[in-house]
């Protein structure tokens, strides 16, 4: 009785997590529609920001509850499902030719991340410095977002679909988006991380494990809706824009605020250090490296990473280190 509640309970933080996102991604369009901002920077920076915030409140949490596995397992979990399960999808459904241009820099930067922390499984902790060393790569993606958001605003015109966004109504029915949104996710967060560590008990398996792949998942269901969406209506711009975007953030920021909060190094487990890490570099290079080359994401790139991504589960949940 008492596994079932757990399992009850874990896939209603899902639920929450996933409803919240939904609420948030509902007012991140919006603001694109009435600022004339790009789909690719609108969901590079708030989409992303949006879809992240669930993981960012689990390794936080997940952090302060001393459960550092937990912690780094679900940001750099999500990191490899992002790329390998939803970017997979979304490139098998929807390949096509890009700018280089506008990908380059986030490319660069969220495969800079990656070997930042591959490098930290060698050493066995995320220290000060390689946090700050992620912060600045942060700060550099908010300032190249802002830059080229200033660039590429195109001003609306004022006709009645645009009188009608800016409506009392909108702007009320919005906020009330944004506030359920948040409270979903924090709430959803929470019931993850107390029954995902009540789960990983009951099974027997390690936190880490649960951490990689329910809790990951789990988290980055916000960015599955928002990319399957983006499918349906054929916006590749905002899905990828979505995804390098979120990943950036889960490395570059979630780290960091986790060993600010645990007032610590994170130390980095041998299975993290030899699966997780390794993993999540790889997936981050089959993704940007040959779009960069021949720019264009291609359907082979997405059969290649999902392929990956199963090979990644099944090794993850078999091997003990």
């Amino acid at each position: 009785m008492e596994l079932a509640l757990t399992i009850f309970f874990f896939a209603l933080g899902i639920v929450f997590i996933v409803k919240g996102g939904d609420f948030f991604v509902d007012a991140a369009s919006w603001i694109a529609e009435i600022s004339g901002i790009p789909k690719l920077i609108i969901g590079a920076t708030v989409v992303s920001l949006a879809t992240t915030l669930p993981e960012m409140i689990v390794s936080v949490m997940a952090a302060t509850q001393d459960k550092v596995d937990m912690s780094i397992g679900n940001a750099v979990g999500s990191v490899t499902a992002n790329l390998g399960l939803i970017l997979a999808i979304a490139l098998i459904c929807m390949p096509g030719v890009i700018k280089r241009n506008d990908y380059l820099m986030k490319s660069v930067m969220m495969v800079s991340a990656s070997v930042i922390i591959a490098v930290c499984g060698i050493f066995g902790e995320i220290n000060v410095v390689m946090c700050i060393i992620l912060l600045l790569i942060f700060v550099c993606f908010i300032f190249e977002n802002i830059n080229s958001a200033k660039k590429s605003i195109v001003p609306r015109e004022e006709d009645e679909n645009f009188i009608n966004l800016k409506s009392r109504r909108r702007v009320i029915e919005n906020v009330v988006k944004f506030v359920l949104g948040t409270a979903g996710i924090v709430l959803g967060a929470d019931m993850l991380v107390d029954n995902g560590s009540k789960l990983a008990l009951a099974i027997g398996i390690s936190e880490r494990i649960i951490g990689v792949t329910l809790v990951a998942v789990g988290t980055s269901l916000p960015e599955l809706i928002t990319t399957i969406t983006a499918i349906v209506k054929k916006q590749s711009a905002l899905s990828v824009g979505n995804i390098l975007g979120a990943n950036i953030l889960d490395l570059t920021l979630i780290m960091p605020i986790a060993s600010i909060i645990s007032g610590k190094a994170l130390p980095v487990s041998l299975s993290s250090a030899m699966i997780d890490l390794p993993a999540c570099l790889l997936v981050g290079v089959i993704a940007v490296v040959p779009a960069m080359i021949w720019s264009k994401f291609s359907r082979a790139q997405g059969i290649i990473l999902l392929t990956v991504y199963a090979a990644y589960v099944v090794v993850t949940s078999c091997v003990v280190l």
